[in-house]
């Protein structure tokens, strides 16, 4: 599926920083999220997620992802330790307030860890997600194998887990942009802030986190959108680029990545990216 090109603020001055949370959080939902749902439409054909489903969503984020999975009637939980990411996700979920009878799997959200999500009165989940792609960042792993660890004793044995990662970077047109960031963070503070993402990333993970890989593929996930200011914000709302901001600052950030991106421009002025994403399906113990 393409994703669609997004229409945001006609003229952003600038994306909104770190501090500014809903702002973030806003561009997110509303530019960034939406570039990856061929991922999550690829894992839930795959594994045939529907009403038998009872889902755990790690760093779900505004939603999106928890929402198709409802749509196609399973049970949800998201988590996330961002609460104005939290706040759209329950829009998004929320009831309309018109509908007769409740849409099937409507949603949990909890602000906090995966252990925040224990419920001893439900069924145990038998699916895990961790749809945050790792393999950019130079410790985008390191908080996700404790999430891991504890979501595995809230599912049943044999229970899915499906990691997502970035593809290899001659694939990942994004690739070039997010060098951006580790170069001037590298500069600047002396310490990686980018790499290439590696073929066996996901497997290391999953390893580390006690679970059996069962599974793997590949997705097309271009990254489309209606201008270079949507895309800046769009980019910025991944957090990929914060620790370049602490280096230096956002507007030679920004200038560099614009720069980044121009031959990715369109003649009509929208930006686009092809990239590859990988996710492996595990199983818990």
């Amino acid at each position: 599926m393409t994703p669609m090109l997004v229409q945001h603020h006609p003229h952003p001055a600038s994306a909104p920083p770190a501090t500014d949370a809903p702002g973030r959080a806003r561009d997110w939902a509303e530019i960034q999220e939406r570039m990856l749902v061929p991922l999550y439409e690829a894992v839930y054909e795959h594994l045939e997620v529907g009403a038998g489903t009872r889902l755990l969503g790690l760093g779900c984020g505004s939603g999106l992802a928890l929402l198709m999975a409802a749509a196609r009637g399973a049970q949800v939980t998201g988590v996330d330790t961002d609460p104005a990411r939290l706040d759209l996700a329950r829009e998004r979920l929320r009831p309309e307030p018109v509908r007769r009878t409740p849409r099937r799997g409507e949603g949990t959200l909890v602000c906090g860890g995966p252990e925040e999500a224990a419920d001893p009165t439900r069924p145990a989940y038998n699916l895990v997600t961790a749809f945050q792609p790792i393999g950019c960042a130079a410790d985008d792993s390191e908080g996700l194998v404790p999430a891991l660890s504890a979501a595995v004793p809230l599912a049943e044995r044999g229970s899915a887990v499906v990691l997502a990662g970035w593809g290899p970077p001659e694939r990942c047109a994004t690739s070039a942009v997010l060098r951006v960031a580790g170069r001037l963070t590298e500069r600047l503070q002396n310490r990686a802030g980018w790499r290439p993402a590696l073929r066996d990333d996901l497997e290391e993970v999953a390893a580390r986190a006690g679970l059996n890989p069962d599974g793997s593929g590949r997705v097309t996930c271009p990254f489309g959108y209606a201008d270079m200011a949507s895309a800046v914000r769009g980019l910025f709302s991944t957090g990929l680029f914060d620790a370049a901001v602490q280096a230096c600052d956002q507007e030679t950030v920004e200038k560099e990545v614009t720069e980044a991106l121009h031959p990715h421009q369109r003649p009509d002025g929208t930006v686009w990216m092809p990239n590859v994403f990988r996710y492996l399906v595990a199983r818990t113990p």
